[in-house]
């Protein structure tokens, strides 16, 4: 067996083909080549956080997949990630276990390429101003990825907590030394999607962070953050104002999207609202963003065929490359 760690990852892996895959593999799942069950999720109320497991399995690639992915919020508290998890590839045609692999760094990369996705069919072409609501660990892949898809001018960050914000400035003027965009730190998540073509919501909130009136006209929404029946990032009105709601998977979201499961418990939305999956309008029997007035909304909970997807090609350019441990169990 192979074991990656994150370094090893970030010699060989990229957010460019991180949204090659992604894009690949929800077609993939459209065409009915891919298994994914819902994953298990294990709360744990005495730390107020998640463990989640994720298998899937990609038949027209030949290999299986588990994530296991722990989210407890008050880590920072020990000096230890909020955020952490592994992935075990195992090779289809012969049940062999070959890799074992870091996934806390392909979890944020797979997660905001899902968003690049969607971005990159559903936002406008021309759209230039994001706001990043909620600076925590999965935002810098979401931004990374939307910078990808769309020449961004302006970013806007907030967070309730302004420190990560202010760090996360930081780090992007780190990541990104020759972008000649602005970055603006505010204190009100209003003042950031008012003046937003492109609105990323990576929290883990239950209630709504904005007010959708707020929202401008051909606005793009990525909402990732609310994973579980009771969290919540956007309000009804950005549902109603929604041209399209889209989603990473119908089944997914029918057990996990607290943005969608609320405001449907109380009456005031149905899925017979949704539009499409992702991957319908990636395939084209869907339509993607039609006219540049109309505001689009992609909800996306997660989906464990992502990890297999970019697990196998971490795994397969890790052996062209010699890197990582080989162990014997």
């Amino acid at each position: 067996m192979l074991v990656l760690s994150r370094e090893n990852i970030e010699q060989i892996y990229s957010m460019k083909q991180c949204l090659e895959d992604v894009e690949h593999v929800f077609r993939e799942h459209v065409q009915g080549r891919v298994v994914t069950p819902v994953r298990t999720a294990i709360e744990h109320p005495k730390y107020e956080a998640t463990s989640l497991f994720m298998p899937a399995y990609l038949e027209s690639d030949d290999y299986v997949a588990v994530k296991v992915i722990s989210i407890f919020p008050h880590n920072h508290e020990h000096g230890i990630k909020a955020l952490q998890s592994v992935i075990l590839l195992t090779e289809a045609k012969t049940g062999q276990h070959v890799a074992m692999m870091d996934a806390s760094l392909l979890t944020v990369m797979r997660t905001g390429a899902s968003s690049g996705v969607a971005t990159k069919y559903m936002a406008k072409e021309d759209a230039r101003i994001c706001a990043v609501l909620g600076c925590g660990a999965q935002a810098i892949g979401q931004i990374q990825a939307v910078m990808e898809v769309r020449a961004l001018t302006e970013i806007y960050l907030y967070n309730r907590t302004r420190a990560k914000a202010d760090e996360m400035k930081e780090q992007l003027h780190t990541l990104y030394p020759d972008w000649k965009g602005e970055l603006h730190v505010v204190e009100d998540a209003n003042q950031a999607v008012e003046n937003a073509d492109i609105v990323i919501c990576s929290t883990k909130a239950t209630t709504p962070l904005f007010d959708g009136n707020r929202l401008k006209p051909g606005a793009h929404i990525n909402a990732i953050g609310a994973f579980l029946p009771h969290m919540q990032e956007v309000d009804l009105t950005t549902l109603q104002r929604s041209a399209k709601v889209v989603v990473d998977t119908l089944e997914g979201a029918e057990h996990e999207a607290g943005d969608l499961l609320i405001p449907i418990s109380r009456g005031e939305w149905s899925f017979d609202q949704l539009h499409a999956e992702l991957g319908e309008i990636l395939v084209g029997s869907k339509t993607g963003r039609e006219h540049a007035e109309e505001i689009t909304l992609y909800k996306s909970v997660g989906i464990a065929y992502l990890d297999t997807a970019v697990a196998k090609t971490v795994y397969e350019r890790a052996k062209a490359a010699g890197l990582g441990t080989e162990i014997r169990l």
